[in-house]
């Protein structure tokens, strides 16, 4: 990645999954930057070499702003001053909750929850967040958003609270990359679309997908990161698939 300045940290929350694995190992494999931060719910803490391990739980406001409190104090001992977040959690089902296919399905707790993990917890994140990033010089901040999130795409309807929750993350977006621009030109927020991955989440839906379009987290992870350092200033606010491709303008 070569867009970064040299020196930097960056910083993968949700490191524990499927995807967040594969972008914190794509990045220390780029030595683009000094650290790479994975932070996860239930992932161990400590340092080997560049990679630094933490926790975060983004259904809960006070461990965002313990973990960033975290890196303010690594940034501050010479981890190298943040250049890019990537919010890589999400959730489409648990046990006892699945996507509704009708609107007959649909649940207050389980509209609840899917608002709270994939809009309000990436939020979060970027209000304790987008204050560590460094300025000047260039400086992103994502979050995995999806194709389904996007209303005028919308052909088939279903998948309720995960299409809702993930439209709420695309505006949320939006409004950050307005407001992030008045302060910091330099900084750019985007979602990000990375496909059908074989992972936990999509691994009941995955029957007819195309065997070119069914990813592996590695594979994934490799076009995201050459998104993210493809991106121009015209970019921000926009949410992208792993091909670069706009889903949300």
């Amino acid at each position: 990645m070569r867009s970064f300045e040299p020196g930097g940290s960056a910083v993968v929350v949700g490191a524990g999954g499927g995807i967040g694995a594969a972008l914190v190992s794509g990045l220390l494999q780029t030595e683009a930057f000094s650290s790479v931060w994975a932070l996860s719910r239930d992932g161990d803490t400590g340092r080997d070499g560049r990679l630094r391990r933490g926790r975060i739980d983004v259904g809960d406001e006070p461990s965002i702003a313990a973990a960033c409190l975290s890196l303010s104090l690594g940034v501050e001992q010479g981890a190298g001053p943040i250049r890019l977040v990537i919010v890589a959690t999400g959730m489409l089902h648990r046990p006892g909750m699945q996507p509704e296919k009708t609107y007959r399905a649909l649940d207050a707790d389980a509209l609840m929850l899917s608002y709270r993990i994939n809009a309000i917890g990436p939020a979060l994140v970027a209000k304790h967040m987008l204050p560590l990033l460094a300025r000047p010089g260039r400086a992103v901040f994502a979050a995995l958003s999806a194709r389904v999130g996007s209303i005028g795409d919308n052909r088939t309807g279903g998948w309720h609270g995960y299409r809702a929750s993930k439209a709420a993350l695309n505006m949320i977006l939006l409004n950050l990359a307005i407001e992030t621009q008045r302060r910091a030109p330099d900084t750019l927020v985007v979602g990000l679309h990375p496909g059908t991955v074989d992972s936990g989440l999509s691994r009941p839906f995955q029957r007819g997908v195309a065997e070119d379009r069914l990813f592996t987290p590695a594979h994934s992870a490799d076009r995201l990161l050459a998104v993210i350092d493809g991106l121009g200033a015209g970019d921000s606010g926009r949410v992208l698939d792993w091909s670069g491709q706009v889903v949300v303008p």
